[in-house]
């Protein structure tokens, strides 16, 4: 299962746009799903940008499995998320004009990708998610956020996303100079609510 780029787009045209927003949908779920979230973000200046997993999922078995289970697949949506975000600056909006967002798996993938080349973004958003792998594999992760701010949510009890995985991966961000906020919410179920929203939008966007 190798990623193509099929991309489902919204705001404003990427040639009129100063700021970017990539989206990452779920497990089992669609693009459209994930860009919907955009009704409820500070973001109409925005170029919008959700790309579609192929079967629907990032990569096929759990963001905690042996790393290798997970490949070729994993590292296709590096790739893709690289080229997307290429097609981005070429358009001319500077990396640090660009935010990236997922929820569960895709929130998993944005850490992910963000984190193994460390650089200025506009910003990081995981609604419930850690960095990939059995462990946390420290050699995987280099550069420097300079500053970049990061916004982790998780439930405390999250049946899909550990708790202490995003307490790791906030720690690993840091060591690499992110400015992360990590929101506990006790028995939230798998889902974004209200409040995370509301944080982002704040953290980020007002």
């Amino acid at each position: 299962m190798i990623h193509t780029k099929q991309l489902t787009e919204a705001g404003i045209p990427l040639e009129e746009a100063s700021e970017a927003l990539i989206l990452l949908h779920g497990r089992g779920a669609i693009a459209e799903d994930i860009l919907s979230l955009r009704m409820e973000l500070i973001v109409s200046n925005f170029y919008v940008v959700a790309p579609q997993a192929n079967n629907n999922t990032w990569y096929p078995y759990s963001f905690m499995a042996p790393a290798h289970l997970n490949e070729p697949w994993l590292s296709s949506a590096i790739d893709l998320l690289n080229e997307i975000i290429s097609d981005i600056i070429k358009g001319g909006i500077l990396p640090e004009k660009i935010f990236l967002m997922g929820f569960s798996q895709g929130a998993c993938l944005t850490l992910e990708f963000a984190t193994r080349s460390a650089r200025k973004w506009g910003g990081v958003i995981a609604f419930t998610g850690g960095l990939i792998g059995e462990v946390i594999n420290h050699e995987n992760y280099a550069g420097n956020f300079e500053g970049t701010k990061v916004f982790i949510g998780n439930s405390d009890h999250d049946p899909h996303v550990p708790l202490s995985r995003s307490e790791e991966s906030k720690q690993v961000m840091e060591n690499l100079s992110a400015e992360v906020t990590l929101k506990i919410y006790p028995g939230m179920p798998h889902i974004i609510n209200d409040d995370e929203i509301e944080v982002v939008n704040n953290l980020f966007f007002l």
